[in-house]
């Protein structure tokens, strides 16, 4: 009678294994019941290890989708922390050269009352840029002449603008308003003395209840240089 190979595969550590069972035409009834629970036991089994392979192909591709939206998320943006409003002045003396070309002439002067300070404006006009000298004196005393200056308060802020000109070398017109000016809301200035010009430099003494921190700096359209003198306990 022929002989028919049948190939029924075998449940292995590696997985499905197809092994040659020999058989006859007609099997014993325990044979075929055999093959058929490692036929269901393969059928079952398979699904699972392509269900393993897919879910470990997902794992790495969201693994990589992740990695990859890690790699081209943009970077932490760092905000500088505010400033804490302190006021940034001393006592010293605080000076700035002028331009070889400044030839200016003071012709306005204001005072003004602001959050934690008195601000000083001496308005300029001419060429080049002004240069200063802002310093505590004991007294205040008239350039050229030296004679004594009276000037209202405890301590004396002597402002000094180099690179002055007259008004004839200018064109422009001297300060001539309020001597002495006085503070308008102050809290630390008391008035503004102006003195004169001479040799290069004007000079403008600033009364104050007491010797408080300054700070000076220059600004533009109009050129002025501003003086303010922060508040005392």
């Amino acid at each position: 009678m022929a002989r028919h190979g049948l190939r029924v595969p075998r449940a292995g550590a590696g997985g499905c294994d197809a092994v040659a069972v020999k058989r006859r035409t007609s099997l014993p009834a325990g044979a075929v019941l055999a093959a058929a629970v490692l036929l269901t036991g393969c059928a079952q089994q398979q699904p699972s290890t392509a269900s393993s392979s897919g879910a470990a192909s997902s794992s790495a591709s969201a693994g990589s989708s992740s990695s990859a939206g890690s790699s081209s998320a943009p970077p932490a943006v760092t905000t500088a922390p505010a400033a804490d409003g302190a006021f940034p002045a001393d006592t010293a003396p605080d000076t700035a050269e002028a331009s070889a070309d400044a030839r200016v002439t003071v012709t306005d002067i204001r005072t003004g009352r602001h959050d934690g300070f008195d601000r000083v404006v001496l308005e300029v006009e001419g060429t080049g840029t002004p240069g200063w000298d802002v310093r505590y004196v004991d007294a205040a005393s008239s350039q050229g002449s030296g004679e004594p200056v009276a000037v209202a308060g405890d301590a004396v802020l002597q402002v000094t603008v180099t690179g002055a000109g007259y008004p004839y070398d200018t064109g422009a017109e001297e300060y001539a308003s309020a001597d002495p000016l006085p503070g308008e809301g102050t809290r630390t200035v008391t008035e503004v003395v102006f003195d004169a010009t001479y040799e290069g430099t004007t000079v403008a003494f600033v009364g104050t209840r007491s010797e408080a921190p300054f700070r000076v700096y220059l600004l533009e359209d109009p050129s002025r240089l501003v003086v303010e003198v922060a508040d005392q306990p």
